[in-house]
């Protein structure tokens, strides 16, 4: 029920975000009821039905990266004071996000089950003179749980996904060193003999000046601090973040492996894989080197980002480049993933209309919807991480206009930081789309 009015009273754009994770979750539901609708028409041809069903995990899984995004921009996920004495303390504001990602995507799933009943015929009556018989098995009765299973995927792993991400985390212990063994706790008869010693005018043990139990120059300040009633507990230590060029090395080298085995595919397979839709058609091994290819790209997207922060800086900065530079460098985490993710999505939609036919046939609607999906999910996301980018530094932006920074710089830099992105990642995509082409243009 919290969940529930928490998000019936959340903010209009909030509400809007959850509305687009919904109709990507009901644009994703009806690509895969419509594979059920397929393998129902053809029961003679199960391989062409599973390769549609595999075709279906690409929009699934730009849907489940949309929801993950908007939950992660949620107010009700920040901590705020006041929220654990109501019972919302981390834990259930993770559980509170993932619940209301999987009743967005419910609802998408069942506004997809209705539209593909209605097209059916199972509610009214046929609709548009029975044209999409061919996918939608209108003379075969619908197994209902297998089309509840289908459509409980993207729910289920939306949810679980949120709930990975926003998971509470406990602050990582430092090791303590084998050469330096821990102190063994001063007793009670030592802590006594130590009080008559300084009570008596003498030194404590070890000489030197009187130490006060507990001050920051006795050593043992760590082990009498717990004894000493009220005594400020120790700082708890954080977790570092790893630093965006962390993957870099990474992404570069699963880029090179998709390359090395789309070409190396292209060469020595001759079985051929037909795409559903009139897409290109190759090899699976060229299909698997393209999953490696994108992988890489969005592994290496946090790495370019923070060298494009470090490229603004250079030869002597201004002011606006300086500020562009340092907001990508910290950003670079948060921003790049999604522009890596973009960024894939833009080569292979780049390299399939290098590689398709005017003269061939055209994609189907069901490929059309399943283009646009992806396509709207990946820059959908890129929006959504540039805004939680703009709050997460909102303290900052503050602090300048206070200081008197004036509005049109802070323009500038975004604009300089757009530019930049988009100078170093144009022509990689491009560059990536015409070596994964080139296999299959030949």
């Amino acid at each position: 029920m919290l969940a529930l009015r928490l998000t019936r009273r959340a903010h209009p754009a909030v509400q809007l975000r959850r509305l687009l994770v919904a109709a990507a979750s009901a644009g994703t539901g009806f690509l895969l009821l419509c594979t059920l609708g397929h393998a129902m028409s053809h029961p003679d041809t199960p391989a062409a039905s599973v390769l549609r069903l595999a075709w279906c995990a690409v929009p699934a899984a730009a849907t489940v990266h949309f929801a993950v995004a908007v939950a992660r921009t949620d107010p009700c996920t920040r901590p705020r004071d006041g929220l654990s004495a109501i019972g919302l303390g981390p834990a259930r504001q993770m559980a509170f996000s993932a619940t209301t990602t999987a009743l967005s995507t419910a609802l998408g799933s069942m506004l997809a089950l209705l539209f593909f009943l209605h097209l059916r015929g199972d509610l009214t009556g046929m609709p548009f003179d029975g044209a999409a018989t061919e996918f939608l098995a209108a003379g075969t009765p619908l197994p209902l749980p297998a089309a509840l299973t289908l459509l409980a995927l993207v729910p289920a792993a939306a949810s679980l996904s949120v709930a990975l991400v926003l998971r509470p985390r406990e602050p990582r212990r430092p090791s303590r060193s084998p050469r330096s063994p821990r102190p063994s706790r001063p007793t009670a008869g030592s802590r006594a003999a130590r009080a008559a010693r300084v009570g008596a005018g003498g030194p404590p043990s070890g000489g030197g000046i009187p130490q006060a139990p507990g001050s920051a120059t006795d050593p043992s300040a760590a082990h009498w601090a717990p004894d000493t009633p009220g005594a400020p507990p120790a700082p708890t230590p954080t977790r570092t973040p790893p630093h965006p060029t962390a993957t870099l090395p990474w992404g570069i080298a699963t880029l090179a492996a998709g390359l090395a085995a789309e070409a190396y595919a292209a060469h020595t397979s001759t079985t051929g894989l037909s795409m559903p839709g009139s897409p290109p058609s190759g090899p699976l091994g060229l299909l698997l080197g393209w999953a490696l290819a994108a992988l890489g790209l969005t592994l290496a997207g946090p790495g370019l980002t923070h060298l494009c922060g470090h490229l603004l800086q250079a030869a002597r900065p201004g002011a606006v480049r300086l500020l562009a530079g340092r907001v990508l460098m910290e950003e670079a985490t948060r921003i790049g993933r999604p522009v890596g993710v973009v960024c894939a999505a833009g080569s292979a939609a780049y390299a399939v209309a290098t590689l398709q036919d005017p003269d061939g046939p055209a994609f189907g609607p069901l490929t059309t919807l399943g283009v646009l999906l992806v396509a709207g999910c990946t820059l959908a996301t890129l929006l959504t991480a540039a805004v939680e980018a703009k709050h997460a530094r909102a303290d900052t932006t503050a602090a300048l206009l206070r200081l008197g920074a004036p509005a049109t710089m802070l323009r500038g830099a975004a604009a300089l930081r757009a530019g930049a992105l988009l100078t170093v990642f144009g022509p990689l995509a491009v560059f990536v789309a015409e070596l994964a082409a080139r296999p299959l243009a030949r």
